[in-house]
């Protein structure tokens, strides 16, 4: 008999690649990670991981499990939410993780509905990048991610999450008031190849989208100062630093100074935020009503890139947006 406990260690191996990141993610030591993977070897009679230089990956046995884990883990988080809409209904804490202007977006405009719609349910709300709030969903460390699309991110069809997209919105152009464009409405990105450019930090979901705008436009731009404040990027830009890239509603109040906005003439570059929860947690008592405060939340702010998408390709039509 398999004990489930232990297929979150086969997970978590399959996600961080080191006995020592997985280890952290679940809040054990090393030596109690390994412990555990040896114990689920013998039960399945296979060996799992195998070490490749400093890490570890899955054997083909370990492959075939890891699919299996999947599916069980859901349909564990499934039973879990039944249970306590039987026992509690919704009262409780969600916890969720988000990038800053996601929390101003929607995570906050959320609270309000979900104070009205579901009182019984307390929110915390912790500041993280997207690249960042998805490991902490799937790690167990948070319940609720709301992220952006970057390249590395967990697939729309990932079997281990259930995504409900929310809003997506544009990248403008920001200029110094003395650049030779900046009287333009519209600013071709190709026409910014030579110039000095400031943007997020790597591993910055939306360094990913600055950085495929210009690639597709021909060029990669060159960074010359980093920030993942877009104030500070704004204030940089005004200075006379650069040129940069950046989300509309990270513009909202803002003063430009000595720097002006432009739109991107043609396809602008656009970021797709969703939210996320582990799969079969998305009809819990308590993480439902919170998607669904969401939902209605960024109704109007823009229109999602496509509807929610469940693994197998269910869409749930409460959460489908317009």
């Amino acid at each position: 008999m398999i004990e489930a406990r232990r297929l979150h260690i086969l997970r978590a191996l399959s996600d961080h690649r080191t006995v020592t990141a997985a280890a952290a993610a679940l809040h054990l030591t090393p030596s109690a990670v390994s412990q555990q993977l040896a114990a689920l070897e013998q039960e399945t009679g296979h060996r799992l991981v195998e070490r490749s230089g400093r890490g570890v990956h899955l054997t083909a046995a370990g492959d075939i499990l890891l699919r299996h884990t999947n599916a069980v883990l859901a349909q564990l988080e499934r039973a879990e939410a039944e249970l306590v809409a039987h026992s509690s209904g919704a009262a409780g804490t969600v916890t969720v993780a988000s990038f800053a202007t996601g929390i101003s977006l929607a995570v906050a405009p959320a609270l309000v509905h979900l104070a009205r719609a579901a009182p019984g349910i307390r929110v915390r709300v912790l500041d993280a990048e997207g690249d960042a709030s998805l490991p902490m969903v799937l790690d167990r460390q948070v319940d609720v991610a709301v992220a952006v699309e970057y390249r590395g991110a967990p697939a729309a069809g990932d079997a281990r999450l259930t995504r409900v997209p929310l809003y997506a919105e544009p990248f403008d152009v920001v200029l110094p008031a003395g650049h030779r464009l900046a009287g333009a409405d519209r600013v071709p990105l190709v026409e910014l190849a030579a110039d000095r450019w400031i943007g997020p930090s790597p591993g910055n979901p939306c360094r990913d989208v600055v950085v495929l705008a210009c690639e597709a436009a021909g060029f990669q731009p060159a960074f010359e100062h980093q920030s993942d404040d877009f104030h500070a990027v704004v204030a940089m830009t005004s200075a006379g630093a650069g040129v940069a890239l950046v989300p509309r509603s990270a513009l909202r109040g803002v003063d430009l100074g000595g720097a002006v906005v432009c739109s991107v003439d043609g396809v602008a570059p656009t970021r797709r935020v969703f939210a996320a929860v582990r799969c079969g947690a998305e009809e819990h008592p308590l993480i439902r009503p919170m998607l669904e405060a969401l939902g209605e939340a960024v109704v109007g702010r823009g229109k999602p890139a496509a509807d929610a998408v469940l693994p197998g390709g269910e869409v749930p039509d409460r959460w489908a947006m317009t």
